[in-house]
């Protein structure tokens, strides 16, 4: 996978499962490397653990650095399922409703209450999206 197709990021071995290998990763804001950061204090650093399939040619060690990889394509599809798609169904519940009923506040309350059965069903089929976005290590 070449660096155009493929978004990296620096990580550390946390542990080693017999199939698994939990990686620690640095993810950082827009802001965070900004030179003004220290000015406004909204800078964001979060570690998250990255769950990668192990390959068994391979060798981990809890504790070395590696660069985590996931297709660019993998990642446009989580902005479209996490970002995108919520959106439109709140912008189009809120249309929508606003334009039958007329009335503002059950628009954007059910614009919102739309949403908690999308984030639901993202929720139940997290196994298989899980398996959709496969991580790897370089």
């Amino acid at each position: 996978m070449s660096a155009a197709e493929s978004i990296t990021h620096p990580g550390v071995i946390e542990k080693v499962s017999n199939d698994t290998v939990f990686v620690k990763v640095l993810a950082m804001s827009a802001c965070s490397s900004c030179h003004a950061k220290s000015m406004c204090n909204i800078a964001e650093v979060e570690e998250k653990i990255v769950e990668i399939k192990k390959e068994p040619q391979k060798e981990y060690v809890p504790g070395k650095t590696v660069t985590v990889s996931m297709k660019k394509a993998q990642g446009t599809y989580a902005v479209l399922l996490g970002y995108i798609v919520p959106f439109f169904l709140l912008l189009g519940v809120l249309l929508g409703v606003l334009t039958v009923s007329g009335n503002e506040g059950l628009a954007g309350l059910l614009a919102i209450i739309v949403l908690i059965p999308y984030y639901w069903l993202l929720y139940i089929y997290r196994t298989r999206l899980k398996s959709t976005f496969s991580f790897r290590i370089e």
